[in-house]
């Protein structure tokens, strides 16, 4: 198949993570891939594998992630047998890319994804009922297209975020090693629980509500919250930490091009973000072995198994959610093994990237 992903920018969002590995991943399964962006660079631009055709329509980058410049003339000269669309703006051209291939080569499937929890913009909703398919990332996704959308069921298929980060299988004094060498230079001890969370610094990930809450922990409780990442919301987070006397504990390791080591450093994942589908961070904690305790959102249940390896606590319940982390900074060694197995089995790479193959030849015919 000749298979085309479109993405806005290649910026460090999960959502640009999981475009690079399936890209990767369908060529290296044989299929001619291709990866357009509408603006050039990106913090991930290097990890694009050397079997996938990378394209980038604006010729230097205007910063403006909605301008896409000869997308028509693109795609008339890949004529792709089919387009994924990753992304918001990706999904707000979807529309568009129908319109431009559905008379000059009919069979060509254009598939728009569901991964945000966000409202969605009028481009993105008229792009829904154009496209032939619609990829949501998890269940309650779905739902949502459902109930708000009004998409029939049936147009919809659910093929879970295939963890772009799985554990290495090595393990032993090596490991032991490197997790102790990081957390001693972040200040943490054996007697530390190390709370983290991974993500992009956005208003709607709400790191800083993850502060405000690690601030109600009782006195005696030794704790340690690692912000991973970076974006327009660390500056806030980093002078809230400062504010409120929790700078020695609040630590900030800034972009991480491969989190793998903080997983392996910290105890326990945690996640406050208001707009989601389904959390990567969460997925990738889980099968690093980390207990998980996360407030509400769409998709956050099915990240992990909710009163065996975390626990899913309501909006605003701060006393609760801090109840839940010391419950689970204790979580013994087979609660561990469970997220571990849970995780690796249901977002294994291996199984989604097959899922979207198998969904695209059935809606190719080839």
């Amino acid at each position: 198949m000749k298979i085309l992903l479109i993405q806005d920018h290649l910026r460090s969002g999960g959502t640009e993570r999981q475009s690079v590995l399936l890209a990767n991943a369908f060529a290296a399964a044989g299929h001619a891939c291709t990866l357009l962006t509408f603006r050039p660079g990106g913090a991930l631009a290097g990890s694009v594998g050397p079997g996938v055709t990378r394209l980038t329509l604006q010729s230097f980058d205007t910063r403006l992630d909605w301008y896409a410049p000869g997308l028509r003339r693109t795609l008339e000269v890949l004529q792709p047998d089919v387009i994924l669309c990753m992304g918001r703006m990706a999904n707000c051209a979807a529309g568009h890319v129908v319109g431009i291939v559905q008379d000059r080569w009919p069979d060509a499937v254009v598939l728009a994804t569901m991964r945000t929890g966000k409202c969605l913009p009028w481009r993105f909703r008229r792009s829904l009922t154009a496209v032939r398919h619609i990829i949501a990332n998890s269940a309650a996704a779905r739902a949502t297209l459902v109930r708000e959308h009004g998409i029939p069921v049936d147009k919809i298929s659910v093929i879970h975020n295939p963890l772009v980060f799985p554990p290495a299988a090595a393990g032993g004094p090596a490991d032991s090693a490197a997790r102790a060498s990081l957390r001693s230079s972040h200040g943490a001890t054996d007697r530390t629980t190390v709370l983290l969370n991974v993500a992009m610094f956005r208003p709607e990930k709400n790191q800083a509500e993850l502060i405000t809450t690690a601030a109600a922990l009782p006195a005696e409780f030794d704790w340690q919250l690692w912000l991973a990442g970076d974006g327009p919301a660390r500056a806030g987070c980093e002078a809230l930490s400062t504010r409120l006397g929790l700078a020695a504990r609040v630590k900030f390791p800034g972009f991480l091009r491969d989190p793998s080591a903080v997983y392996g450093a910290a105890d326990l994942a945690v996640h406050a973000s208001h707009s989601e589908s389904l959390s990567n961070f969460l997925i990738e904690a889980q099968a690093h072995g980390l207990p998980a305790v996360a407030y509400e959102a769409q998709g956050i249940g099915e990240c992990f198994l909710p009163g065996e390896t975390g626990a899913v606590i309501a909006r605003g319940r701060t006393a609760d959610f801090c109840a839940a982390v010391r419950h689970y900074a204790a979580a013994d060694a087979a609660c561990r093994d469970r997220a571990r197995e849970f995780a690796r089995t249901t977002f294994a790479a291996p199984r989604q990237v097959q899922a979207h193959l198998d969904l695209f030849a059935k809606l190719a015919k080839v």
